[in-house]
């Protein structure tokens, strides 16, 4: 269930997800640039950056408005994307340490068995408050280096009060920082717990390989069953292009989106490849509403999946919604991919 906690303009949204219990708190923020960002794999490079400094500033203003010192922790490749450091020194919070790890893949005859820290350089501090920015989907990239940092701080004398972390990702950051909490607070009882940041909304990954086949479990994002704000289901709904809503997932690789773009094309290109491929075979409806995150809803139904309040007079949204579905299905699937490639092979061309 969302709560409206501050708008601030037009420009920034910023939710809080209620939550019983709960060791942490956890908000979703938005933008123009992140949603911009986060429906079309056109934009790359710096500009995956730069996208996410306006809500970032917006949630560190309205969520730590006395806050004068922190440290980063960049994990490498996807954590390189969020401009912590850009915000801090705009904000006027003084970063005094900069910590990076690098979690790699063990792969082993083509099989992948573990994640390994290959490289780190931590500055252990006392009573730290540590920012963190990355890619969460299956949370096990995320849950290796904490505990490897966590282990670091302590052998070294050095406590961390507080995470905040900004992160496009998914649901299973509620649990893993659940557990992550009590983990460090075994360690330091004074530790305060995470502010978890979601850009846009609180996705949820895929289990299997979807309707269609071609999806990657723990890696690819979606709707269904996750907490998406309504700027953002909106904004797909207005988007220009060949249906955002329909892409792989809602980041592809952070790290090869920014660095080897050469890489992020080709997996952009080859997902659409593979849905035209697979779009004779199949179900187009259950397709749908596995994008969107469910078949049929009335308005009050609909609400409730989504989990947003009654007197937020979403009305309008749920029936654009329900016609941007109707228009949908007016095109074929092999249709919609086909003009899609055709964009993107244009984009590549330019």
């Amino acid at each position: 269930m969302f709560i409206n906690l501050v708008r601030k303009d037009q420009e920034t949204a910023l939710y809080k997800l209620v939550s019983k219990d709960s060791l942490n708190d956890y908000y979703i923020i938005g933008s123009e640039g992140s949603r911009h960002l986060m429906a079309s794999p056109e934009v790359i490079g710096y500009d995956c950056c730069t996208a996410l400094v306006t809500p970032m500033k917006a949630a560190l203003k309205a969520l730590e408005p006395d806050l004068k010192k922190a440290a980063i922790l960049t994990i490498l490749r996807g954590g390189l994307n969020y401009p912590l450091e850009e915000c801090c020194h705009s904000l006027g919070i003084k970063v005094d340490n900069i910590n990076f790890l690098s979690c790699e893949r063990v792969i082993r005859n083509h099989v992948i068995e573990g994640l390994e820290i290959k490289y780190d350089k931590l500055h252990p501090e006392k009573d730290c408050t540590l920012m963190i920015g990355d890619i969460l989907a299956s949370g096990d990239t995320i849950r290796k280096c904490m505990q490897h940092t966590v282990e670091e701080f302590a052998k070294a004398g050095g406590s961390i009060r507080r995470i905040i972390f900004f992160t496009i990702g998914g649901t299973k950051a509620f649990t893993l920082f659940e557990e992550l909490s009590a983990m460090i607070r075994e360690k330091w009882s004074a530790f305060e717990g995470f502010e978890c940041v979601f850009f846009e909304g609180a996705f949820t990954v895929y289990e299997d390989k979807g309707v269609t086949g071609v999806n990657i479990p723990m890696i690819d994002f979606g709707w269904k069953g996750g907490c998406i704000s309504p700027e953002f289901r909106e904004y797909i709904l207005d988007y220009e292009y060949a249906p955002a809503l329909l892409e792989k997932c809602i980041i592809y690789d952070g790290g090869a989106r920014r660095y080897e773009i050469g890489d992020h094309f080709e997996e952009v290109i080859g997902y659409w490849e593979d849905l035209r491929k697979a779009a004779p075979a199949a179900d187009y409806d259950a397709f749908l509403a596995e994008k969107v995150g469910y078949s049929h809803a009335t308005y009050p139904e609909w609400l409730e999946i989504c989990g947003y309040s009654a007197d937020w007079n979403l009305e309008p949204l749920y029936n654009k919604e329900q016609k941007y579905l109707s228009d949908l299905r007016k095109h074929s699937l092999e249709e919609i991919c086909e003009t899609r490639l055709q964009q993107l092979f244009k984009t590549i061309e330019q």
